[in-house]
């Protein structure tokens, strides 16, 4: 059971890890990136999903 949840917890900051460099990446403005960096650090799930739906995206 606690290896299910540590490799959970593994891909969770990994994820977050992924999210926090595209942020920093993107051209969103200084205060938008650092909002985003906070709501990825206080509330990891949250904060993740909510950046996946409505985070700066990218012109591909």
């Amino acid at each position: 059971m606690f290896v299910e949840i540590g490799l959970l917890g593994l891909i969770l900051l990994l994820l977050c890890i992924w999210a926090g460099i595209q942020i920093f990446q993107s051209a969103a403005a200084p205060l938008a990136k650092a909002l985003w960096i906070v709501a990825l650090l206080i509330f990891p799930v949250f904060g993740f999903v909510a950046w996946l739906l409505f985070g700066p995206r990218t012109n591909r």
